[in-house]
């Protein structure tokens, strides 16, 4: 049975990250008929299509009753962003950050993380105190309101970048733009095999978790979050080999969001999530990681390769004492 839950979990991966893939290429090319500035499209059309699968297994992981690996599989999902998928585009081409990005989407991020944490941490301390504070144990809860909350939150920063990509439209591009029948072609078809692969992603690896003993936060934590972190990876590299590092960031950054307030909201409003202490941790190292990665870019209002490097040495420092603790 363990083989055959290996092979579900590989074929959901691939399922999600060439579902992933079709989607972003449906998705942009409808975005360059309308003349979207290519920052916009990272923080919002790439960054929903790279973060469907995040999207798919928490809410997949949501209605199953599986909470441990929806709230874990976000925060891992963002640290990976971060670390990994800037640290890697970084590694290879120094990426420039924007000031914008600075200055409204980063902040944005950090508070989006930080509410989550104080809900989660009121409800904590209202019902237990700290009488026990074990990994396993739990810390509260994130409620249906506080969903709310981050969904609403979440498409007024939708509206504002509609209204601005609106304000500030892209000079038209030279060369033919794709059939808007064959964006919707990719769209549809990307979206369907995200939600199969999310689904078979969750089923394999709630059962290789419990055959090995591990926790489903250390499995959403870690595996899942890798895996549905794969388009990130793979799209930001892609445009940092191709110069394009205003895509990369706006999709590490935009996805970030997107997780946080839309994926967490959403799977908050379908079930409420009661949080461990390790996944208390986990959003607290989280917001020291987005405040790290600040740092390094509000020097030089870039990434320099060698803080790339110290950035995968961090996630790599992460994963470990995950499994450790």
């Amino acid at each position: 049975m363990i083989f055959l839950d290996v092979v579900i979990l590989i074929v959901g991966f691939i399922a999600l990250v060439k579902g992933a893939d079709w989607f972003v290429d449906g998705s942009a090319a409808l975005a360059k008929n309308f003349r979207v500035p290519g920052l916009i499209i990272g923080l919002t059309i790439v960054a929903l299509g790279t973060s469907a699968p995040e999207l798919a297994v928490s809410t997949t992981a949501a209605i199953q009753g599986s909470n441990e690996i929806a709230l874990s599989n976000v925060v891992g999902s963002n640290i990976f962003n971060l670390l990994c998928v800037l640290g890697f585009c970084s590694v290879i081409h120094p990426v420039p950050v924007d000031k914008i990005v600075l200055k409204r989407d980063f902040p944005i991020s950090i508070v989006a993380a930080v509410f989550v944490l104080a809900m989660a941490g009121f409800t904590a301390i209202r019902t237990n105190g700290f009488a026990d504070i074990r990994m396993d144990a739990n810390a509260g809860m994130i409620s249906r309101m506080t969903g709310l909350i981050l969904f609403v939150c979440f498409m007024i920063y939708i509206g504002y970048l509609v209204y601005n990509a609106r304000k500030n439209p892209e000079p038209e591009e030279e060369g033919e733009n794709t059939p808007i029948w064959k964006c919707a072609l990719l769209i549809v078809i990307g979206l369907a095999l995200i939600v199969g692969g999310g689904q078979a992603v969750v089923y394999s690896a709630k059962e290789i978790a419990r055959a090995a003993g591990m926790t489903e936060t250390l499995i959403g934590l870690t595996i899942v979050a890798v895996g549905t972190s794969l388009p990130e990876l793979v799209t930001s590299i892609t445009a940092a080999k191709k110069g394009e590092t205003g895509l990369a960031v706006g999709n590490a950054i935009g996805s970030n969001i997107f997780n946080m307030m839309f994926i967490l909201g959403i799977s908050t409003l379908i079930h409420p999530i009661g949080v461990n202490w390790a996944s208390v941790f986990d959003l607290g190292i989280l917001i020291v990681v987005s405040v790290v990665t600040i740092l390094f870019s509000i020097s030089k209002l870039r990434i320099s390769r060698r803080e790339g490097i110290i950035m995968i040495a961090l996630y790599v420092a992460d994963v470990i004492f995950a499994i450790v603790r």
